[in-house]
């Protein structure tokens, strides 16, 4: 009786931990979704980078465009039926044609691409604009890009003027604006077709602000930037951000565009994501009159994260979060009561089936179109490798977000395509980065993780012809780990763990599919990359 009491309770603990085990295995499968499924959300609404958001809605259809820089194709739109649910619907620029340096010729252009974009519509026409900064120059420049359709094509104009952080405004009487600027904040008329300047900018704000009681934020001495314009009930406003990645956001109104204004902070919370507060973002009115407003919070190395947040008029001043207090919300009710649309997520996991790139793919810098195939080989990105002398340099570095809380991604690589030089792979891509690769040299394999360009661990003659990489991102510390396999299911940890940062300021980390060679004579060899699968969390 004694045994057989012991072996119940044997087979119930084991009973027990297998459910423990599948419990964990369908948690990690789980993606980041903030539709709790019962009537209500919860933040972020998108818990990567998805950062400096605008917003629209075009009848019973929401849109959102974010900040890409140096990412090829740029300026990625959503498309939403609820504002919860969010998909991919493309991108608002196809390449950086401008200076030979996004081809990474004769330079790079790393943080220089799109940034601070804004989104309208406006009789029948899809507007994005944004701006590129230039470094080695006074100042950048400012697009416009115009659309029938958000899927594109899109035809871009590129001003000679320099429109910081633009908000693009179309007015009651017909006359376009844009707010731009940082610290100083400024209004310039476009003409009528949305094309051209009309005269010079006039200076609209000068005051520095001053942060808010309670804000832990340091004293930021380039002031307001990031603006959005709006019209309600004959006052116009201005939305901005103050006080950088700790700030809050600012509210200016006017009964004139052209001022003067009086300011008031809007929303001051950094309860969500200590001591990161949310700024920067637009705000858009539903078909029930009621207001809502998404705007973005740094969480470090992960990105810039988006929030959903009420807007309740007090005053005649759109104050954030529920009630009007000021404060975010974590858990609140849906924006659109009995929505039927389905859990949607932004895509991440590619099985490489079909001819064309799947939208959550952006290149670093212009990709090179000669040397990438999803057809060469059927159900296969194939990487041709061109000639860099290390990661960073290098043209078709293949990158999708990571993603918190938790995200780890998974590629079969076939290597056999591979010349003396190549280094492919797969990793997390910044500055810094890491990844591990297979590198060959003459006919000899060598398996490598690299970080931040020094070899940190190295298997020699490491001669199969396929291999599984895996990494994991984690916005717990900020560490990305590295694991590899040779039959696709014992991982074995490889190399050091990578502290994810922001060397290029501003810009998320990344999952990143790499091939480059480093002699001349490997230009040619290719690597076969059969998927990629991404899995996560959902705390």
């Amino acid at each position: 009786m004694y045994k057989q009491r012991i072996q119940v309770i044997v087979i119930f603990l084991l009973c027990i931990s297998s459910l423990k085990t599948v419990a964990q295995q369908k948690s990690l499968t789980r993606k980041w979704t903030p539709d709790n499924g019962d009537g209500t959300y919860k933040n972020p609404i998108l818990w990567g980078d998805w950062p400096d958001p605008d917003i629209i809605r075009v009848g019973e259809d929401f849109y959102f465009v974010s900040t890409s820089m140096h990412y090829v194709p740029g300026c990625p739109i959503l498309h939403s039926k609820d504002l919860v649910n969010w998909e991919i619907s493309g991108y608002a620029v196809d390449r950086y044609n401008e200076d030979p340096r996004y081809d990474l010729h004769g330079g790079n252009m790393y943080l220089r691409g799109s940034w601070a974009a804004t989104i309208r519509h406006h009789n029948g026409l899809f507007y994005v604009g944004f701006c590129t900064p230039a470094w080695d120059k006074e100042k950048g420049n400012f697009s416009i890009c115009i659309s029938k359709d958000i899927k594109g094509p899109w035809t871009r104009t590129i001003f000679p003027e320099y429109l910081y952080d633009p908000g693009l405004f179309f007015d009651d009487d017909g006359k376009v604006y844009v707010v731009h600027g940082q610290g100083k904040l400024y209004v310039t008329e476009l003409a009528a077709d949305v094309r051209s300047t009309v005269g010079q900018a006039k200076l609209i704000w000068s005051e520095r602000i001053e942060k808010p009681q309670g804000s832990t934020a340091p004293y930021n001495a380039y002031g307001m930037e990031g603006s959005h314009v709006y019209k309600v009930n004959g006052y116009y406003y201005i939305t901005c951000p103050a006080g950088g990645t700790e700030g809050w956001q600012v509210c200016l109104r006017s009964k004139n565009i052209y001022g003067p204004y009086e300011k008031k902070v809007i929303v001051q919370d950094e309860s969500s994501y200590p001591y990161n507060g949310l700024h920067q973002g637009g705000m858009v009115q539903l078909k029930d009159s009621s207001w809502w407003f998404m705007i973005m919070q740094d969480r470090g190395a992960i990105g810039r994260v988006a929030h959903l947040e009420p807007v309740v008029w007090k005053d005649n001043w759109p104050m954030i979060g529920e009630n009007g207090n000021g404060k975010g919300v974590l858990n609140y009710k849906k924006p659109i009561e009995g929505n039927k649309t389905s859990i949607k997520i932004p895509a991440t996991t590619d099985e490489f089936n079909v001819s064309q790139l799947g939208l959550q793919w952006q290149w670093n810098h212009n990709p090179d179109n000669s040397k990438w195939s999803l057809t060469e080989r059927k159900g296969y990105m194939r990487l041709h490798a061109g000639f860099a002398a290390e990661l960073t340099t290098a043209r078709n570095t293949l990158t999708q977000r990571v993603q918190g809380p938790y995200s780890e991604a998974t590629v079969e690589m076939d290597v056999t395509g591979l010349k003396d030089g190549n280094v492919a792979g797969f990793g997390i891509f910044q500055s810094p980065y890491a990844y591990i690769a297979i590198k060959k040299q003459g006919n000899s394999n060598s398996l490598v993780v690299v970080n931040n360009g020094t070899v940190v661990d190295i298997i020699p003659g490491f001669n199969h012809k396929k291999i599984w990489i895996k990494a994991t991102a984690t916005d717990k510390g900020f560490k990305g780990n590295f694991f590899y396999s040779i039959d696709g299911k014992k991982f074995i940890p490889f190399g050091n763990t990578l502290n994810m940062g922001l060397g290029y300021d501003w810009t998320a980390n990344r999952f990143a599919l790499l091939n480059f060679s480093t002699t001349e004579d490997g230009v040619d060899g290719y690597a076969d990359f059969n998927w990629f699968r991404f899995h996560g969390v959902n705390e």
